[in-house]
């Protein structure tokens, strides 16, 4: 792992004379919303930055909580009802995204940054107008370049240690036939709740696993972690770019975080991967003082 903190290469195509100040732009992970950066967001703009969190299709404000899901819940219904989340995909999310980025781009820099399964969605985007990005950020993201997509590297060795399977004891309905992956973390099985606490949420009190559980949505399509996302040498590897890696991540192994910086650094030699470590849990929270620091820094550049 190499680190570039002294760094000043803008993206190609980048104005160097542009010296207006950046815009951070987040994209959330699987399950998720724009809310699980507000933590983030809400320190840095009281540290005088632009930051704007992206709400994926079919999440946040465009959310989907089936009728089953609510109390009391109905498991046979909830493994059954269909979800417009079905037919999403990842050129959606891409797509979704560019949009924000062309927007926030007239204004200044653009920082773009996934959490988890955001991590493709940046590199896709990365590969679609890499002239629009000063930097891309990687928090313990999925961030695919030798393998093409997510499954790909949840069958390799680095990911042996993933509890990934904890979460699925809550899984309802066969993902095949509804078309989405659909979580209940509404569920009251002891042993789910305790797969789910200790794949994402490592050292959290009781009361800040309800608040996680609170704050997840249920479904997400199927397709995504089959996409093609690797990122290509000559538009996303032109794009400096940062990888934060959690230390006590348990969803995505520190291991497999180091083999996608190994990757990423060998299909750009001249390009590496600026690298930061913190002590956190998959879901972090993004909040916490050390991450506010880095990208506080990064912004300030």
């Amino acid at each position: 792992m190499t680190a570039d903190h002294g760094t000043t290469t803008t993206a190609a195509g980048a104005s160097e004379g542009d010296r207006r100040p950046p815009t951070l732009v987040f994209v959330h992970g699987t399950n998720s919303s724009s809310s699980s950066w507000t933590g983030l967001t809400s320190a840095l703009a009281l540290r005088g930055h632009r930051c704007a969190a992206v709400d994926l299709p079919g999440h946040g404000h465009e959310g989907f909580f089936p009728r089953a899901y609510q109390a009391p819940q109905d498991a046979a219904a909830l493994a059954t009802e269909p979800s417009p989340l079905a037919g999403l995909t990842l050129d959606d999310y891409a797509e979704r995204v560019v949009d924000v980025v062309r927007r926030a781009r007239r204004h200044g820099p653009v920082i773009l940054v996934g959490a988890s399964q955001g991590g493709v969605t940046v590199s896709r985007v990365g590969n679609a107008v890499p002239e629009l990005l000063e930097r891309v950020v990687y928090v313990a993201a999925y961030c695919c370049v030798d393998l093409p997509n997510m499954a790909a590297y949840l069958a390799t060795p680095e990911n042996g240690d993933s509890l990934l399977g904890g979460v699925l004891r809550a899984q309802a309905g066969d993902p095949a036939v509804l078309g989405v992956a659909r979580i209940n973390w509404r569920t009251a099985d002891p042993a789910a709740l305790r797969g789910i606490r200790e794949c994402l949420a490592g050292d959290f009190d009781d009361e800040g696993v309800r608040r996680m559980l609170n704050m997840l949505e249920p479904d997400e399509p199927v397709g995504i972690p089959l996409a093609e996302a690797r990122g290509e040498a000559r538009t996303w590897g032109r794009i400096p770019r940062t990888y934060v890696r959690f230390t006590q991540d348990r969803l995505i192994p520190p291991a497999l975080q180091d083999r996608f910086i190994r990757e990423a650094d060998r299909l750009t030699p001249g390009n590496p991967t600026d690298v930061r470590s913190v002590a956190a849990p998959h879901v972090g929270p993004f909040g916490r003082p050390e991450l506010v620091e880095i990208f506080d820094e990064l912004a300030g550049r």
